[in-house]
C-alpha cells in the first residue's frame, strides 16, 4: 500500500469548487421544469479540481512543463573508468525502466544527457552542480557510489530536489539504524540500495558462525562505503566474540599492497575482508596470498567487487562476496508490471548483454518510484502545463510504504532507507563460470 495524504485546505477549496459548480446548475430560473440537468463543469473548473488533487504544499517552489516538452530527470551513476562495470548496468536499467513507465499525466519523460559521478567526490560534485543549474530537473537517479553521493547531495537537496540512489550503501548517508542520522544525511535523499550496517552484520555472523573462523582483519580505501562496511564488519565481528587483529586503510591508486598485506599478516588473521572497488581490489586478490602469514587467509569482499569483470579473474577463485539478494524470481514492478525476467530480456535486447550487478535492479526500482512520486505531486493547469511540486515529491517517497518492486517490498523509512535489506554470500568456486559462482549462495541474511 502506498500512502498518500492530501492536507485539509485543498479538500476544503475541491468541496466549495464542487459546491460552487452545483449552486451554477441548480439555480433559479422562471420557467419551472419537472427535471433538472446539470451543466458539465467548465474546463477551467475541471483544471483547478484537478490541480488541487496532487501532493506538496508549494513550500519548495514548482516546475512547469509546458505542452509539447519532457519531464526532466537524471541519471547519475559511474559509466565510464575503473569503476563503469558497477555503475553502468544501473544506469541501462534505468533507461529500461523509462521506456517501461511512460508518460506522466500525458507528458513524456526524458533522461538527457547520462551523467557520470566517476565513483569520487570530484566527480559527484561536479555532475550534481550541472543538475541544479537546470530547474527544470525534477529528480535524480543516483549515485552509484557513496563517496560521490557525499558532495552531490547536498547540492540536490538544497535545489529542493530529490536524489534516489540504486547503488549506495554507507551508514553516513542515511542512519545507524537506531534513530541518528548519519553525517551525510540530507532531506531529500533515499536509496533503494541496503544499508550497509546489514551488510556487516551479514558478513561477521558467517565468518564467525558458519566459517568458525575467530580472528579477521579489514581493510578500506577511506572512501564512505569502504571505511563504512569495513567498520560495520569489525562492530559486529567483536560483538560476536571474534577477535579483529587488524584494521587499516590503502590508498585509492595504489598498486603496491604489499606493505599494509605485511602489516596485516602480522598477526596471521584467519580471515581478511577487503570491501573496496576495482582496480585496488585485483591487487589485494592477487598479492595477499603471496605474503608470509596470509598463505592460509579467508578472502572475503564485497559488493563494489561482486561484478562479472571481478569475479571473471582467476585470482579471486575461493573468495566469499557479500552482497544484495539478487535472486529476484518472479517479483514485479508494481508500476510498470513488468518482472525481473521481463526487464533483463529488455535490458539483453537493448544492450546486447545481462546486468553485470544486481544492483541494476534497484536502479529500474528507484527510477520507478521517482516517476510515481512526481505524477502524485503534478497535474495538469488550464493552460495545459504540468506543474510539479517538488515538495509534493518529497511528500509521496515519506510516506511510501509496501510498494511491491523488483528487489521485494519497498518502505522508506525516516532517513530514506527504502531498500529490501536483504543480503547473501555467495562463494567464487570457478571463474571460467561467473553465473554459477552467482549463484552459489552459501549464506542469506533477511533481518
Amino acid at each position: 500500500m502506498r500512502s498518500k495524504s492530501i492536507g485539509s485546505t485543498r479538500k476544503l477549496l475541491l468541496l466549495l469548487a464542487a459546491l460552487a459548480l452545483f449552486a451554477v446548475a441548480c439555480g433559479d430560473d422562471s420557467t419551472t421544469t419537472e427535471t433538472t440537468t446539470t451543466a458539465p463543469p467548465t474546463t477551467e473548473a475541471m483544471a483547478i479540481s484537478e490541480m488541487m488533487d496532487h501532493l506538496g504544499d508549494g513550500s519548495l517552489g514548482t516546475i512547469v512543463v509546458e505542452p509539447g516538452a519532457e519531464v526532466q530527470i537524471r541519471s547519475l551513476n559511474a559509466i565510464t573508468g575503473d569503476n563503469a562495470d558497477f555503475g553502468l548496468p544501473i544506469a541501462r536499467a534505468i533507461e529500461v525502466a523509462v521506456d517501461d513507465y511512460g508518460d506522466v499525466h500525458g507528458f513524456g519523460v526524458s533522461l538527457g544527457q547520462g551523467l557520470d559521478d566517476l565513483c569520487n567526490a570530484e566527480g559527484g560534485q561536479a555532475a550534481a552542480q550541472q543538475i541544479v543549474a537546470d530547474e527544470q530537473i525534477a529528480g535524480v537517479i543516483g549515485t552509484s557510489c557513496s563517496g560521490a553521493a557525499v558532495p552531490a547531495a547536498p547540492l540536490i537537496s538544497e535545489a529542493g530536489i530529490v536524489m534516489i540512489s540504486g547503488g549506495n550503501t554507507s551508514p553516513a548517508l542515511t542512519s545507524d539504524l537506531a534513530g541518528t542520522v548519519g553525517e551525510n544525511y540530507q532531506t531529500g535523499y533515499y536509496r533503494t540500495a541496503h544499508n550497509d550496517l546489514y551488510q556487516g552484520r551479514a558478513m561477521a555472523e558467517f565468518v564467525f558462525n558458519d566459517l568458525g573462523l575467530s580472528t579477521a582483519a579489514a581493510i578500506h580505501d577511506g572512501d564512505p562505503y569502504t571505511q563504512g562496511l569495513a567498520t560495520a564488519f569489525v562492530d559486529a565481528y567483536r560483538d560476536l566474540g571474534g577477535d579483529v587483529t587488524g584494521f587499516t586503510g590503502v590508498a585509492k591508486g595504489d598498486t603496491d599492497m604489499v606493505p599494509v598485506l605485511t602489516e596485516i599478516a602480522a598477526a596471521s588473521p584467519e580471515a581478511l575482508f577487503f570491501p573496496i572497488f576495482r582496480p585496488e581490489g585485483d591487487f589485494i586478490a592477487s598479492q595477499a596470498p603471496t605474503v608470509p602469514g596470509l598463505e592460509n587467509t579467508q578472502l572475503l569482499a564485497a559488493d563494489g567487487l561482486l561484478t562479472t569483470q571481478f569475479l571473471a579473474l582467476a585470482e579471486t577463485e575461493g573468495i566469499y562476496f557479500s552482497g544484495p539478494d539478487d535472486r529476484y524470481g518472479a517479483n514485479v514492478n508494481e508500476s510498470t508490471g513488468q518482472s525481473a525476467s521481463d526487464v533483463v530480456a529488455s535490458y539483453t535486447a537493448k544492450f546486447g548483454e545481462e546486468p553485470s550487478v544486481a544492483f541494476w535492479a534497484h536502479g529500474y526500482d528507484a527510477t520507478t518510484l521517482l516517476l510515481d512520486a512526481i505524477k502524485a505531486a503534478s497535474a495538469v493547469d488550464g493552460d495545459g502545463n504540468l506543474v510539479i511540486d517538488k515538495a509534493g515529491v518529497r511528500e509521496y517517497l515519506d510516506n511510501l510504504s509496501g510498494f511491491n518492486g523488483l528487489i521485494g517490498s519497498i518502505s522508506c523509512d525516516d532517513f530514506g532507507d527504502c531498500g529490501s535489506q536483504k543480503i547473501t554470500i555467495i562463494h567464487n568456486e570457478d571463474s571460467s563460470d561467473v553465473e554459477a559462482s552467482k549463484r552459489n549462495v552459501v549464506f542469506e541474511y533477511a533481518p
